[in-house]
């Protein structure tokens, strides 16, 4: 690769996300309001994915627990990919593709709003957390991209990327992440 080569991809990512936040800006408005119900209400936010997804996940999480960019009071919200015990527990015992249901099931309940993450919207433990999360009355909110995957078909609200590239997707997640913490952030501290 050269600097040709970087400047192409920095435009790619630039045009993605251009293209990505004129498509969904009312979206995140209303996913970020219904957060805000939901901690309001007393709820929580339950965060989840595999990999960079992961990641994002709990970048979700540690922002709203923490502070974004105002100081405040800790908001409730759980990463459900940080407690290396409870997952080798559910992966040895009941296998890989239970590790998030069956935390949903323990800590999820109705009102709350889980987040599931998935790039390609296939990863089987996100579908399934995202099944019962639904079939539990917790709002439902899935980050993919690509179409969705399946669980296009599960959510309430469906924040997809407009991209089939996983890096791709993910600088959007990221982005997507940050704007959906300072809506939060900015309701609960009027």
């Amino acid at each position: 690769m050269d600097e040709a080569g970087i400047r192409q991809i920095a435009a790619q990512s630039a045009a993605i996300k251009q293209r990505f936040f004129d498509e969904n800006a009312r979206l995140l408005l209303e996913v970020g309001q219904r957060i805000t119900e939901c901690l309001r209400s007393g709820g929580k936010v339950l965060t989840f994915g595999n990999g960079g997804s992961a990641a994002d996940a709990q970048h979700f999480a540690g922002e709203l627990v923490g502070r974004f960019l105002r100081d405040r009071a800790g908001l409730p919200a759980l990463a459900l990919t940080t407690d290396p015990s409870v997952i080798t527990a559910i992966g040895n015992d009941m296998g890989f593709d239970a590790i998030f249901r069956r935390q949903l099931e323990a800590h999820g309940r109705p009102g709350d709003v889980a987040v599931g993450i998935s790039t390609s919207g296939r990863s089987p433990n996100v579908v399934e957390a995202m099944r019962l999360a639904r079939h539990r009355g917790l709002l439902t909110v899935g980050m993919s991209g690509g179409g969705g995957g399946r669980l296009g078909g599960l959510v309430h609200y469906l924040i997809d990327v407009p991209s089939d590239e996983t890096p791709r997707i993910q600088e959007v997640h990221g982005m997507v992440v940050h704007i959906l913490c300072q809506l939060v952030e900015e309701a609960m501290t009027r």
